[in-house]
C-alpha cells in the first residue's frame, strides 16, 4: 500500500493474498498490558474467540492459548494471521505475548532479557495467562502454552518451572542450553552469551535454565513437533525432552517431520501440525473437534478425560 503520511489514507497497490474471508470469522487483536514480576508491566495482543455462526454456552469461558514468539528478541505484531483465526474461529482465545526482551517497547524493555532468558519470558507468559483468568476473560482450568524455537524453549520452561498451564505444545523448541550451544549453527552460536551468560563461567546457569534439567517437574500433557533436518535446533533437543516425558509417564506425543527444517515449509506438514495440535487440545480438555482430523499417538494418556 502507498500511505499518505499526513492523513493516514492509503491506496492498495497489491494485496498479500487473494483469499477472501468473512470478517465474522476473524478476531481483532486487542493490545493489553498486565503486571509481571519485579513490579514491571508487560505487553501482549489478546484475541477473543470469534465465529459469527456460534456462541458459547451461557457462563462458559473460553480455553486460552498463550503464544510465545521466537527470536527471542523479535516481537509479536497485530497483523492478520489466518493461523490465529484457525484457533479463534474454533472457540479458543489467544494471547500473543511480547514478553520482556521483545522489540518495539523501548531499549530498557528490550534489554530486560539480557541475562534473564528463561526467567523474564516465562514470567511474562505466565502472568499474561493469570491476568486474563483473573479478569474473567478465559477459563483458568483450560490454559495452554505454545511456541516455536525460542518460543518452544519458553513453553517448555513454563511447563517445567511453573504450575499454571494444563498443556503445552513445543515446535522445535530448545530443551538443553548446553548442547544447543554446542550443536547449533555459527550465526547464533554466541547469542546466549547475552541472553544467559558467557561460557564456561555460566555453565551452571545453563544447566539451571535448561527445561530438560527439570523435566521431572512437568506433569501436564505435552505435544512436541520437530523437523528432522533442523540445523538450528537439532532433533536431539526434542528427542531428549520426549525421552524424559516418557520416563516420567507424562502424557505426550511426538511428531517428527522428515525433510522439514527450522519452521515447517511444506503445506502438508503445516496442516498436519495444526490439526494434530487441535486434536491434542481436544484430548486434554475433553472435547471432540468438529473437524475430521487424524488422531495423534498419545503416550500415557490413561488419566485424561474422555472426549464428549
Amino acid at each position: 500500500a502507498v500511505v499518505d503520511p499526513d492523513t493516514g489514507a492509503f491506496d492498495v497497490v497489491r494485496r498479500g493474498t487473494t483469499l477472501e474471508v468473512d470478517p465474522g470469522y476473524l478476531s481483532e487483536p486487542e493490545p493489553i498490558e498486565f503486571p509481571t514480576t519485579g513490579g514491571e508491566v508487560a505487553h501482549a495482543f489478546f484475541y477473543p474467540p470469534t465465529n459469527r455462526d456460534f456462541t458459547a454456552p451461557p457462563g462458559e469461558l473460553p480455553p486460552l492459548l498463550v503464544l510465545s514468539h521466537g527470536g527471542p528478541t523479535s516481537a509479536a505484531t497485530p497483523e492478520l494471521d489466518f493461523g490465529y483465526a484457525f484457533w479463534t474461529s474454533r472457540g479458543f482465545a489467544l494471547v500473543d505475548v511480547n514478553y520482556r526482551g521483545s522489540t518495539g517497547y523501548g531499549r530498557a524493555y528490550r534489554d530486560a532479557l539480557r541475562g534473564n532468558w528463561g526467567v523474564a519470558d516465562v514470567d511474562d507468559c505466565v502472568n499474561a495467562a493469570l491476568h486474563l483468568a483473573a479478569t474473567g476473560r478465559v477459563d483458568p482450568e483450560r490454559m495452554a502454552i505454545r511456541g516455536g524455537s525460542a518460543g518452544g524453549y519458553t513453553t517448555l520452561g513454563a511447563l517445567a518451572w511453573r504450575d499454571v498451564f494444563a498443556a503445552g505444545a513445543s515446535y522445535f523448541g530448545v530443551g538443553d542450553l548446553t548442547t544447543f550451544v554446542d550443536h547449533t549453527h555459527k550465526f547464533e552460536g554466541h547469542y546466549l552469551d547475552v541472553l544467559v551468560g558467557p561460557l564456561p563461567e555460566a555453565a551452571d546457569l545453563y544447566r539451571e535454565r535448561s527445561p530438560l534439567t527439570d523435566a521431572d517437574q512437568i506433569d501436564c500433557p505435552v505435544l512436541v513437533l520437530q523437523g528432522l533436518e533442523d540445523a538450528i535446533v537439532p532433533p536431539a533437543q526434542a528427542e531428549a525432552i520426549v525421552a524424559a516425558l516418557d520416563a516420567n509417564r507424562v502424557p505426550h506425543a511426538y511428531l517428527a517431520f522428515p525433510g522439514e527444517q527450522h519452521g515447517f515449509r511444506r503445506a502438508a506438514s503445516q496442516v498436519r501440525a495444526r490439526e494434530a495440535e487441535l486434536w491434542f487440545y481436544g484430548r486434554v480438555f475433553g472435547f471432540r473437534p468438529a473437524d475430521d482430523v487424524e488422531p495423534v499417538p498419545l503416550a500415557h494418556a490413561e488419566g485424561l478425560p474422555a472426549p464428549h
